[in-house]
């Protein structure tokens, strides 16, 4: 494993971040405008969390259940995480809390490598604060049934090939999102606010 490549991302995280221009190539067309944050909007916080797997960097996705008719983002790919409660010390301690809680890595286990650009979801009126964070032994992953449909192991050099992004014109809610960029993850069409924080991680290690 190249040990190397988790010290230079962390190096990277500490310098100014690419933000919403890297953000911005992973976003639906036209949804800069719903992009504006609420003053009564919610937080919450996930983690992009690295880890060896076949002697190569790996992250881990979820797939969120479909089970409730109230979660906007029922059966979409997302990082784990979730809303910052009351007994949350910070936005770092909420997003390890809620990694926890949804596919059962110990905070103890992960190190914090810093965090990226925070993105508006005004769907569900959250403002979404991503975290990189690593383990250096492969996770012990337990899934949180209620939550979790499916846990997702990709190798991070996935997202660096063109030949896994496109493009199609995606229903939500009755609505047409035309030409919607995403990344293919094992046949999933991964789009929306978690396109766009990959998109930024992607930027970031481009740059390494």
């Amino acid at each position: 494993m190249d040990v190397s490549f988790i010290h230079d991302l962390e190096y990277r995280l500490s310098e100014e971040l690419p933000g919403e221009g890297a953000q911005n190539k992973m976003a639906p067309p036209g949804t800069d405008v719903y992009r504006v944050i609420t003053s009564d909007h919610k937080i919450a916080c996930v983690l992009a969390l690295l880890y060896p797997k076949d002697k190569e960097w790996h992250i881990s996705l979820i797939e969120r259940s479909s089970k409730y008719p109230e979660d906007k983002h029922g059966g979409q790919i997302s990082f784990p995480g979730g809303q910052l409660n009351e007994t949350d010390y910070s936005y770092e301690d909420c997003a390890l809390r809620e990694t926890y809680e949804e596919i059962g890595v110990s905070p103890d286990a992960v190190g914090i490598l810093g965090s990226l650009t925070p993105v508006f979801v005004y769907v569900s009126n959250f403002l979404v604060h991503p975290f990189v964070g690593f383990t250096t032994e492969y996770p012990k992953f337990v899934k949180q049934e209620t939550e979790v449909k499916d846990i997702i192991e990709i190798p991070v050099k996935h997202f660096l090939k063109s030949k896994n992004k496109g493009m199609v014109d995606m229903s939500v809610r009755d609505i047409v999102l035309k030409d919607t960029p995403y990344y293919d993850v094992y046949g999933h069409q991964l789009w929306g606010a978690t396109a766009m924080i990959i998109s930024e991680l992607e930027h970031v290690i481009k740059d390494l």
